[in-house]
């Protein structure tokens, strides 16, 4: 259903590096293929000021789509930390109370795997009230705290508000935005539209992503909740006029060999 009380807001979510780690947590810090509920909604908070303590009622509510217009690959950053007062790290175990105890024997460095995803380019569509969502694209045109693509040391590459939309199903939301790709990735389209993998929220969707949060308080934790989304793919012009079929001009290579790493 839709309605002239509700309003989509389009995100561009591009960056050198990106990583949304979902319940990830102590030495593995994992990233997911594509942006997070609680990722992008905590992007939004940031651009309101939210304090982390601040209730997430409103958010939560709002329905979210994301479509990969550059996937990117996947990076592993070998990381070494410790603790500044010099006392023994946490370990990956938890007392009867949940809460981590100290290594045994007490070791003062030690290694995180982190992973990020590289050269990406993601394209999020938040549907919900008319009058939170006007105000969400203002915040984050003019953000209170600075932006980043689910870590502190992943800002942002250009404008991230592509603007409001009138009200619609997600899916045609993400069909009326232009590729966002990267001009690098555009030029290997063949034929005058792409096919692009999306994922949208869809209380009668098939599958299950457990990405809610409830709170980003640092003191209690986040606990995630499960939503219902639906794969499919969307069509968008490419840009690329040249039919599929036709061939290179002569004297010019017919392959391009970086496309076989996804370049």
């Amino acid at each position: 259903m839709t309605g002239t009380d509700h309003a989509v807001l389009v995100l561009r979510l591009a960056a050198p590096l990106q990583s949304w780690g979902g319940p990830s947590r102590y030495n593995q810090r994992e990233t997911r293929p594509q942006p997070t509920k609680s990722g992008v909604l905590g992007l939004l908070a940031a651009a309101e000021g939210r304090d982390r303590e601040a209730s997430l009622t409103d958010l939560v509510g709002l329905q979210l789509g994301v479509r990969v217009d550059q996937p990117g690959t996947l990076l592993r950053d070998y990381h070494t930390y410790s603790d500044y007062r010099g006392v023994p790290l946490l370990s990956a175990k938890t007392n009867a109370k949940g809460q981590q105890t100290r290594t045994t024997p007490a070791k003062h460095t030690g290694v995180t795997r982190r992973y990020y995803l590289q050269d990406a380019v993601f394209v999020a569509a938040l549907r919900g009230p008319k009058a939170l969502v006007q105000s969400l694209e203002e915040a984050v045109r003019n953000p209170a705290f600075p932006l980043c693509l689910g870590r502190r040391s992943c800002p942002p590459t250009g404008p991230v508000s592509l603007g409001l939309r009138t009200d619609s199903p997600l899916k045609e939301a993400l069909e009326g935005v232009p590729w966002q790709a990267g001009s690098h990735r555009r030029r290997q389209a063949q034929g005058a539209t792409v096919s692009l993998e999306a994922t949208v929220e869809d209380p009668a969707g098939d599958q299950i992503a457990l990405d809610v949060p409830d709170t980003y308080d640092l003191r209690t934790g986040t606990r995630f909740v499960r939503r219902d989304v639906r794969h499919l793919w969307v069509t968008v012009p490419s840009g690329n006029d040249r039919p599929a079929t036709e061939t290179a001009p002569a004297g010019q290579p017919d392959h391009d060999p970086f496309a076989l790493l996804g370049w």
